[in-house]
């Protein structure tokens, strides 16, 4: 599966914490976009990633890519403010130290 759209993804166990975090970093061709080129690529991003879940046949890939697809939805608001600073990686706790769908949907995926 090639992963397009704003963002880099990774998976990385906190061993200090326990739990495995989704690290979501902005591509630097998202960075130079205007705000609202921004939005507009981030929406279709979104459409995209509906169309792919509706056809994945995997549960696991599934289920990764509705939580990106949520965690898209909850970053919009904040993006069509410009409140959040591009060149920060985002990280989000996904749980306890264990495989996720989340490892099912980056295994072996490319970034384009």
């Amino acid at each position: 599966m090639e992963i397009q759209g704003p963002f880099t993804i990774a998976v990385n166990d906190n061993n200090e914490t326990g739990l495995r975090e989704l690290h979501l970093g902005f591509k630097p061709a998202f960075q130079q976009l205007d705000l609202s080129s921004r939005l507009n690529m981030l929406q279709d991003y979104i459409k995209d990633l509906q169309k792919d879940i509706d056809t994945e046949t995997d549960v696991k890939s599934q289920q990764g890519m509705i939580t990106i697809m949520q965690i898209s939805q909850e970053l919009t608001p904040h993006l069509e403010a410009d409140e959040i600073p591009l060149e920060e990686t985002i990280v989000v706790d996904i749980g306890p130290l264990q495989t996720s769908p989340l490892d099912d949907l980056l295994r072996g995926a490319t970034i384009k």
